[in-house]
């Protein structure tokens, strides 16, 4: 399959549109203080791209790993 049949953003009109944005943000931390910005730096492209387009943007993750 050719790469031609993949969507990407800049296929969808995004005006007034409700994005939810899927993302890994565990991040490493030392004394609850985040020690690599590397994933959140990253995602700031992607969510600066939607909201220029006039996207309405929902980010959804998580952070760190369940106990137990």
């Amino acid at each position: 399959m050719s790469d031609q049949n993949f969507k990407t953003l800049r296929d969808y009109d995004l005006t007034g549109k409700r994005v939810l944005l899927r993302a890994d943000l565990n991040v490493p931390r030392h004394e609850r203080k985040v020690t690599d910005t590397t994933r959140i730096d990253r995602l700031k492209g992607t969510i600066d791209y939607l909201c220029e387009k006039g996207a309405r943007v929902l980010i959804l993750s998580h952070f760190g790993r369940p106990e137990g």
